[in-house]
């Protein structure tokens, strides 16, 4: 059995890593410190966006990032503010980074 990180402390570690990359990062939306769930918004400074979010594979179990949303960021803008109209938990994490460098895909955020 593994344990869980709480999501505060994920967001903390993914902040470090992010700052120690020199990726601007803000968090735009705290969510349950405990097991609010996590969306990264990269937005790419030419008007549009991604957002990802966690998900699990129901085959294998494994967790991985998916696209949620891709486009203008206005649109993927929105469709985050419904989320967190719907999940008052949920954490958004924003970063900039016009080549849309998230470090998702590193060991320890990936799996």
């Amino acid at each position: 059995m593994t344990a869980r990180l709480t999501a505060d402390f994920w967001v903390r570690a993914y902040l470090t890593r992010l700052r120690l990359a020199d990726i601007p990062v803000y968090v735009t939306a705290r969510g349950d410190p405990t097991a609010g769930a996590v969306i990264v918004k990269c937005a790419r400074l030419d008007g549009t966006a991604t957002a990802f979010q966690r998900s699990f594979d129901l085959m294998t179990g494994a967790r991985a990032w998916v696209v949620l949303a891709d486009g203008a960021e206005p649109e993927v803008d929105a469709l985050l503010a419904r989320q967190r109209a719907r999940d008052p938990d949920l954490w958004v994490i924003e970063i900039e980074s016009r080549e849309g460098r998230t470090l998702l895909d590193e060991s320890g955020l990936s799996d």
